[in-house]
């Protein structure tokens, strides 16, 4: 085979474009200089200390939603994971991070490197967001957990906010940013399968006129072998930060990230001597079915950006938040590539990618609150900026089958190899939003909120030698209502709608048309007089339009297949307790069908990786008395069966228990966690008739954390 096939990156140089600037910077520049000509008149400011507040408790997502507003008076689901909560659990990917979260399942493709997950029923994988502006066309690097202080999940459509999304919600990751006092902080964690991690965070105040200068760097490396055979993660991750002191009206954070990873795809087990019996046997499920000489996934993303309020005298407050994205991932795997023969010879395929991204977005908008008509109006206009450009070279070649009770790898023969996509794609946005919270007195208010996206897609074939270009425009928006009913009791309902443009192809080259989804929310929050309990009842009726799926008479290109529903109920608690406990439970119950398809025979069945029912809880106890420096904490999670379109076989539910020891000393602090604690051999989800995907096996991790 010619070794020009391996070249991933035939035309990179040709396809890459310089992303066009923005022109509302000066306006930020004015809004500085309109801070110098007023100072004299401002009131005083008193800065103080932006330390975490500690706990499972929060009371705001500000990222997430653009408001002051606390939960509690937020007619919308929304479920914030605190950075002591990520840690009682010492969750080490955004995957293990929203296991417990009501309304979500994760992992459902195993540990492939990747960040995968459903919210209320549907794909959301794509719907991730760091510091509320979008990540990308694609969820191409899994994101580091480490340097984020919490992890906010909107559930429902959310285009007001966030504009293109998913319609079953978003993840938005919120970094980690400097504090206005001196902290030194290292860690050091070891665990199962060879896991070793060296963790830093390092902050200092810097001397300025208002006190508001300070800069930030976090950092991670870890090494980890797998319970597969040659399957190891490496990754690397650095992020600094810096507050600049421009005045008492304004605040500008910088904020950069650099990451790397290089992994071994574990992909799984075929059907037949795992899940389902086969005559030679069970497979075991340390085996690794790619080949280890083709090579592993090496991929690296950097980012940089800023985050700009400016208060004016008049009472209007500009944000503006910009990002720039550079992403870049070679990968190679082996694949399974058909149903295992009875002769155990397991038929193998390898997949080579080369894919690069650059992606630009600035979100601004002013918000002032004043009293109109009798009611207290909250109003923000704003625009949202995108520009994306994805490049992608993927190709596959068949290779030697494996036999999988006695494997030997390498020495390796490709044949009937193709390239299946060769595509560069620009995907430009402009966006103009507008939001009123009105507030008619202290116990009534509503949420009204308009969208309106103008979308210009430019899509390069270079397989089919063509180029598709086509504009789209859309409305969204939503309404919701809110009684406080109580000091401690709040329903609201709510309607929402979403938009995505599709960069898919069809088999005659032509652009899918974007997906819509709408939704129906019923709930209520609740709250204890103290704040320290936080709850939410919800029910949901979501609706997502023009579903596409890999075309099944053509593996190169896609075809629109219809219409899912998602219908569900969700309860979900936190609460830091005067008496050392600190908790989080959550349960729902989900209804997710396929309620128009191009085969008649697929409506009424499950979505697919979706489970019907999932709960969790966790607790942790920190004890008094001569046992005052322990804690220790448990928990569980639960999922029912799941299932995909033509499965011969439904994957069966399971049930884990995790725990932990902790021990708090004078400026350290040793945390032993043990996750599946009885070690229960269960399958994440489904992919298909040939491979299963394995769940996590009992892992324990022991990580000492020094403060000077």
């Amino acid at each position: 085979m010619s070794s020009s096939f391996f070249s991933l990156r035939p035309m990179a140089t040709a396809v890459r474009v310089t992303l066009v600037g923005f022109t509302l910077l000066p306006f930020a520049a004015a809004a500085q200089q309109d801070n110098q000509a007023t100072d004299d008149v401002l009131p005083a400011i008193n800065v103080s200390s932006e330390a975490i507040v500690p706990g499972f408790v929060t009371q705001k997502a500000t990222s997430s939603t653009k408001s002051d507003k606390p939960l509690f008076e937020t007619p919308q689901s929304i479920t914030v994971l605190t950075r002591e909560l990520l840690d009682s659990r010492q969750a080490t990917t955004l995957n293990e991070a929203l296991q417990t979260t009501a309304g979500v399942s994760s992992g459902g493709f195993g540990r492939r490197g990747w960040d995968d997950f459903n919210i209320r029923g549907q794909r959301a994988s794509e719907s991730i967001y760091v510091d509320g502006l979008k990540l990308g066309q694609g969820s191409w690097i899994a994101q580091e957990v480490s340097g984020v202080e919490q992890i906010e999940i909107v559930k429902g459509p959310a285009s007001i906010n966030f504009g293109q999304m998913q319609p079953g919600g978003i993840v938005n990751m919120v970094s980690k940013r400097p504090r206005l006092d001196a902290f030194n902080q290292v860690g050091f964690t070891v665990g199962s399968y060879g896991y070793r991690q060296g963790t830093f965070d390092f902050g200092r105040p810097l001397n300025s006129e208002n006190g508001k200068a300070a800069f930030r760097i976090n950092g991670m490396a870890s090494d980890s072998d797998d319970q597969t055979d040659f399957v190891y993660f490496k990754n690397r991750y650095i992020a600094p930060s810096l507050s600049l002191d421009l005045g008492a009206r304004t605040d500008l954070t910088l904020l950069a990230s650099y990451g790397t990873r290089e992994y071994i795809r574990q992909q799984g087990l075929p059907v037949r001597g795992s899940i389902l019996p086969s005559p030679n046997g069970p497979i075991r499920r340390s085996l690794y079915i790619g080949d280890p000489s083709i090579g592993p996934y090496e991929a690296t993303q950097k980012t940089i950006g800023y985050a700009l309020t400016h208060r004016f005298d008049s009472g209007w407050t500009f944000n503006q938040n910009f990002r720039y994205l550079d992403m870049d991932v070679q990968g190679r795997a082996g694949f399974i590539n058909g149903t295992l023969p009875l002769s155990g010879l397991l038929p193998r395929q390898a997949t080579f990618q080369d894919i690069w991204e650059h992606a630009t977005a600035l979100d601004s908008n002013v918000k002032r609150t004043f009293d109109f008509g009798g009611a207290k109006h909250t109003v923000m206009v704003g625009v949202d900026i995108n520009r994306d450009t994805l490049y992608n070279d993927t190709r596959r070649c068949n290779i030697n089958t494996l036999n999988v009770y006695n494997p030997t790898y390498g020495n390796l023969t490709y044949t009937n190899c193709l390239t299946r996509t060769l595509s560069n794609t620009k995907l430009s946005s402009d966006a103009f939003y507008l939001r009123d919270q009105i507030d008619f007195n202290e116990r009534l208010n509503v949420n009204l909120a308009l969208r309106h996206d103008r979308i210009d897609t430019d899509l390069q074939n270079y397989l089919a030698n063509t180029r598709t270009k086509e504009k789209h425009t859309a409305n969204t928006g939503n309404i919701a209502l809110m009684y406080k009913a109580t000091p401690n009791v709040a329903p609201y309902i709510g309607y929402a709608t979403s938009f995505l443009p599709n960069t898919d192809l069809n088999d005659a080259g032509a652009l899918l048309k974007p997906e819509q989804g709408k939704q129906t929310e019923v709930g209520v929050k609740l709250q204890s007089d103290d704040g320290r309990l936080q709850g939410s009842l919800a029910y949901y009726d979501l609706t997502r339009k023009n579903v596409s799926q890999t075309d099944p008479n053509n593996n190169n290109a896609y075809v629109q297949i219809g219409e899912q529903r998602s219908k569900g109920y969700e309860a979900e608690v936190f609460a830091d307790l005067r008496n050392g406990w600190s908790l989080q439970g959550a349960v729902s119950i989900i209804d997710a069908v396929i309620t128009e398809d191009t085969t008649l025979a697929n409506i009424g069945h499950r979505v697919q990786n979706v489970p019907k029912r999932a709960a969790s809880l966790w607790a942790n106890y920190k004890f008094s008395g001569k046992l005052q420096r322990w804690g220790a904490g448990l928990g569980m999670r639960h999922e029912s069966s799941k299932t995909n379109l033509g499965l011969t076989f439904e994957v069966p539910g399971y049930t884990v228990a995790d725990a932990n020891v902790s021990y708090q000393g004078d400026g350290y602090r040793v945390l032993l966690n043990v996750k599946n604690l009885f070690d229960k051999d269960y399958y994440a989800g489904a992919l298909n008739n040939n491979v299963i995907p394995l769940g996590d096996p009992r892992t324990v991790m022991l990580k000492t954390v020094f403060d000077f």
